[in-house]
């Protein structure tokens, strides 16, 4: 999943938050991101193992981006994951929207594919949005599985910031769970504290930096 621009994002913590920015300067830019565990959405896609990843993001003033990015994981068959994304990002008064359409992509993977819309909305230190299946090659049809989140952001400190996240998964065919977190970011380096209320899972400690350039 894309490393976006919320701290809970893919940069290992991978929460479903995906939140592109209206107000970024118009051109090309990259980014790159290592971490001790990449998690999406409270589970591990690289089975607690270290992950590299990186993408490239083209932004237009009026509001207009589209990107990619890429990581490896350990996940079903698949060693590697590439994502593609478009969408469009406005401000109305003190309130950010966001809404696009995301591929999730795995090159190695049988049956691993598929894609979502998404929209968010951010006011201040806080951001809700939602998720839903677009399509999906093991067969899942359009609005069959969705994720909420909401996720508070507060500056605690020169630099220093506090993230709180709690998202929810539900899918048409059961299983559904909760994930939530809490991170602390300064200067690209984060840490945080995953967990999910899947019975059995583990408790994750997500350790991550990540860098951003203007190309």
């Amino acid at each position: 999943m894309r490393r976006t621009t919320i701290l809970l994002s893919a940069l290992a913590l991978a929460t479903g938050m995906f939140t592109a920015s209206s107000q970024a300067v118009e051109g090309l830019s990259a980014n790159a991101a290592v971490t001790n565990n990449y998690i999406w959405r409270g589970v591990t896609q690289t089975d607690d193992q270290a992950a590299v990843s990186g993408g490239i993001d083209f932004n237009a003033k009026s509001g207009f981006y589209a990107g990619a990015w890429a990581s490896n994981v350990k996940y079903g068959s698949a060693t590697s994951e590439l994502d593609l994304y478009a969408g469009y990002g406005f401000s109305v008064n003190d309130f950010t929207f966001d809404v696009g359409y995301l591929n999730y992509g795995y090159p190695a993977g049988e049956d691993l594919d598929f894609s979502e819309v998404y929209a968010s909305v951010n006011w201040e230190f806080l951001t809700v949005g939602y998720n839903v299946l677009a399509d999906s090659d093991a067969g899942g049809d359009f609005g069959d599985d969705d994720y909420v989140f909401a996720d508070l952001a507060f500056d605690i400190s020169d630099g220093l910031e506090l993230g709180f996240h709690y998202g929810s998964s539900s899918f048409d065919s059961g299983s559904d769970y909760s994930d939530y977190g809490i991170s602390l970011s300064k200067n690209g380096f984060t840490f945080a504290i995953i967990d999910t209320d899947k019975s059995g899972d583990d408790m994750h400690v997500a350790i991550s930096y990540s860098m951003d350039f203007d190309l």
